[in-house]
């Protein structure tokens, strides 16, 4: 099969809480962003936090971004992802065209509906309900006031008003990516809108996630886009010399990370689209299965092994190109390389070479790699 290049990203959701590690987190993702910077990579990604030390190194997504923009030069910058129906389209519009200006137009969003119900203590009444429509039909409200059409409202003194967001951003038209969980019809939404795709391998296989970039592809080719739209895949990553090694290096890193992802799970297992089937299993709607420690301790080796031999970049340059290969042929264009998971920031930051061998050598076509 033949293969296009494949584009790379470096993409941070750390679990935080706070004390002696946070000053390494920063320079993790300062002295990253720079090394994308300097090496070619395609993006960096800003997370969005959960009221939970999962995800908790960064509450809102353009702080980070901001700081990005004053240590990169040509990397682009992106949201991964805000929350939309936590804020308004406005508010949005604004943060980001600032980044925009602060980086000379290397913005691009990453928009999510939403699913941890404490995250929607910030929201309108009815937003957890409509989140899934929300993001569609905020994204398309801030592609508009980026582009300076007004928006009407009314002030305090009553008085109807048509107002444009400022500052006003670099680029004429923003790039925007929908976070997609594994409903293939967030895919088939966004195909239809021309809007780019981020997903991960969290409850979905990489066969099942072909399928639905499938669904993507049609819709997004029967609405008439140009092109076929971009779909960005998460992946966990470490690359070292020695497999062993590399095992040896995340293994605990990872298991603490997954536990405190099912941490924040906890009592909302049934919001979570890739849990309810599980719920539904369980014969009590809404509420988790019964697990004890022995439960969630086999639960996360059982997903360690799984992430470390399906679902992540762990391991060696060599089994990582056949890893990546396999995501290609599922139609992949980019991996966002998610390396903040745990790992001392000094061995991250070390490992960095390596990945940029990786990427070098994913980023060419078959036909370059025959002719070397």
């Amino acid at each position: 099969m033949s293969r296009n290049p494949i584009a790379f990203s470096l993409y941070f959701f750390a679990s935080d809480e706070g004390g002696p590690q946070a000053a390494s987190q920063r320079r993790l993702l300062l002295e990253s962003a720079r090394f994308a910077d300097r090496h070619g990579f395609t993006a960096v990604w800003a997370p969005e936090r959960h009221f939970h030390a999962f995800g908790g190194l960064s509450p809102n997504p353009s702080v980070m971004a901001g700081a990005f923009a004053a240590v990169t030069e040509r990397v682009r910058i992106r949201s991964g992802s805000v929350v939309v129906p936590l804020h308004s389209p406005v508010r949005i519009a604004e943060e980001w065209a600032m980044v925009d200006v602060l980086s000379g137009g290397r913005v691009d969003l990453g928009l999510a509906s939403g699913w941890f119900p404490n995250d929607f203590v910030l929201a309108e009444p009815g937003a957890y309900e409509r989140r899934a429509d929300l993001v569609f039909e905020r994204a398309e409200a801030i592609r508009r006031l980026w582009r300076g059409e007004p928006f009407d409202a009314v002030n305090a003194a009553g008085d109807a008003v048509s107002l444009v967001t400022m500052p006003r951003p670099v680029q004429r038209e923003l790039p925007v990516w929908i976070t997609a969980a594994g409903n293939p019809e967030t895919f088939r939404r966004a195909g239809a809108a021309g809007l780019n795709v981020l997903t991960h391998l969290l409850g979905q296989s990489l066969q099942a996630l072909a399928g639905k970039i499938a669904v993507y592809r049609q819709a997004w080719q029967q609405a008439g886009h140009a092109g076929q739209g971009q779909v960005t895949l998460m992946l966990h990553t470490f690359v070292g010399e020695d497999d062993a090694q590399v095992r040896r290096t995340v293994r605990q890193p990872m298991l603490r990370y997954l536990r405190s992802s099912a941490n924040l799970v906890g009592s909302y297992t049934a919001s979570v689209p890739f849990f309810q089937q599980r719920c539904a299993l369980s014969g009590a709607a809404g509420d988790p299965p019964p697990a004890s420690e022995q439960d969630l301790h086999d639960a996360l080796e059982f997903s360690f092994e799984r992430y470390y031999t399906a679902s992540s970049l762990m391991g060696t340059v060599e089994s990582c190109l056949e890893r990546i290969e396999q995501v290609q042929d599922a139609g992949v264009d980019e991996i966002a390389c998610l390396i903040d998971f745990g790992v001392d920031a000094e061995v991250v930051l070390h490992s960095l070479p390596l990945l940029d061998e990786l990427q070098q050598l994913a980023s060419v076509s078959e036909e370059e790699l025959q002719a070397l």
